[in-house]
């Protein structure tokens, strides 16, 4: 075989090969990323100084599973929301308020809810401050 059919050979394989390449490229599922990251990035400052909040003033909520609910004490009186999400599936994901006016602990029926790894995002209010905090939970 002499240079110019071996150079030949090379240029198609290597044609080929970049022709399969963006075939499967386009094929390929579009890359799940935040729409919205710009204004995530603005609201950073905000959101870590709510999970500062919760480290300064204790206001960890203490996490009770039980087989029937799971029960959130927290140290003060609180208004907000808890977000249930579910890393293998975002179809099971959930938003509940939660209340404790008179500071008894919040419960909530886990009867919807499928055993595993959740994560607990927890947004509320307490007097005039507010919090941010987050828990993994199995």
């Amino acid at each position: 075989m002499n240079w110019g059919k071996a150079t030949v050979v090379i240029l198609v394989v290597f044609v080929l090969f970049i022709g399969s390449m963006s075939v499967y490229m386009f094929r390929a599922p579009a890359d799940d990323y935040d729409h919205q990251y710009y204004e995530d990035g603005l609201n950073y400052d905000r959101d870590y100084n709510r999970e500062e909040q919760v480290t300064k003033d204790h206001a960890q909520p203490l996490i009770e599973i039980s087989s029937d609910s799971i029960k959130f004490i927290f140290p003060q009186i609180i208004n907000g929301q808890v977000k249930f999400m579910r890393p293998s599936s975002d179809a099971r994901d959930g938003v509940y308020p939660i209340e404790n006016k008179d500071g008894t602990p919040v419960r909530l029926s886990t009867a919807h809810l499928e055993k595993g790894k959740w994560q607990f995002a927890f947004d509320w209010k307490s007097g005039n401050k507010a919090y941010l905090y987050h828990q993994e939970v199995y």
